[in-house]
């Protein structure tokens, strides 16, 4: 959805754009020598050397390790296709919307690589013997964070500012849905073990609020990145607003009723987590089941500030079209 961001105004136009505001030079070799450029090029080399490191002494065994090796792999892929692109001028070809397609995931990369430079020391790296294989992972890991802050600092130059014609996804409220549903697939992988919450409706009702949440949020996302925000039956600014309220007011839900249901012994809880015995032993590749529990409650505190703030940011948006 192309939009131009004055202040609190948010007003869609018609036009195309090849780009996303920076100053990089489009379809020539010279778009590699302007500070966007060397910052796409600094995110391949990076990923690359971290899936190339790894790949080397075959270290990604178990979930934890296939999943950093694919947030490497994926992100220096979808990386390559944006310089392509840009280097050839394909822009106004491309499928996607181009004002909002490079901001989205240039956030999502940021959020991957920190997810697996977190995960990828703490679940693995540690359990591995001191040896070449050892200082590989540790030396993907450190790549993965320069892959992180660049993928982070790509977002902090595109973002939308007042006076600039950008897309809605360079927004506050844009980066925040793309945050909402990340939280939500992490939230997802830690429960995928059904008897976390089976048999207790309210704990299947937490379920339902994170999976309405994040199909709603992926909407938005999905619509803007399609240029399809005209196809809603209501004006898409209340779609956000009331998507925004709607969140806030399940996820108020899930945050009670997680905690209360998985740590309260009244509601059947665990308040321990000397009292599991899937805690007792550290093991690798594995995440035991009470701090599960913790986990999907931080992160559903998490994503509830961000629906929060989704909210108010949404309230003060203005949408004219011209």
């Amino acid at each position: 959805m192309p939009v131009t961001v004055t202040r609190t105004t948010i007003t869609t136009t018609t036009t195309s754009s090849s780009g996303l505001g920076s100053s990089t030079i489009v379809g020539s070799p010279r778009a590699l020598t302007q500070p966007l450029g060397l910052l796409r090029l600094l995110q391949l080399i990076s990923t690359c050397v971290a899936f190339s490191l790894v790949a080397s002494v075959g270290a990604w065994t178990g979930p934890m390790g296939n999943w950093s090796m694919f947030t490497w792999c994926f992100c220096f892929a979808v990386t390559l296709i944006i310089l392509i692109v840009e280097l050839a001028g394909l822009q106004s070809r491309f499928p996607l919307s181009w004002r909002n397609f490079p901001i989205t995931y240039a956030c999502y990369a940021a959020l991957f690589c920190l997810s697996a430079s977190i995960i990828y020391p703490t679940t693995y790296v540690q359990f591995l013997s001191h040896g070449r294989s050892r200082d590989h992972a540790i030396a993907a890991t450190a790549f993965s964070c320069i892959a992180c802050v660049a993928y982070a600092t790509e977002v902090a130059w595109t973002r939308a500012r007042p006076g600039e014609i950008t897309g809605y996804m360079a927004t506050v409220p844009g980066l925040l849905k793309v945050l909402e549903t990340f939280v939500a697939c992490v939230i997802f992988a830690f429960i995928s073990s059904p008897y976390l919450y089976q048999d207790k409706p309210a704990l299947e009702w937490c379920v339902a609020v994170y999976a309405i949440c994040f199909i709603l949020a992926a909407v938005a996302i999905l619509l803007n990145l399609g240029d399809c925000t005209n196809m809603l039956p209501i004006p898409f600014p209340s779609f956000l607003s009331g998507l925004a309220l709607l969140s806030v007011l399940l996820y108020a839900t899930a945050l009670v009723l997680w905690p209360l249901y998985q740590f309260d012994e009244k509601h059947g809880g665990q308040p321990r987590r000397s009292r599991d015995l899937s805690c007792s032993n550290r093991h690798a590749y594995y995440v035991c089941d009470w701090d599960r529990r913790l986990a999907v409650a931080i992160l559903t505190a998490i994503n509830l500030l961000a629906y929060v703030a989704d909210l108010v940011y949404s309230a003060r948006l203005v949408f004219v079209r011209v």
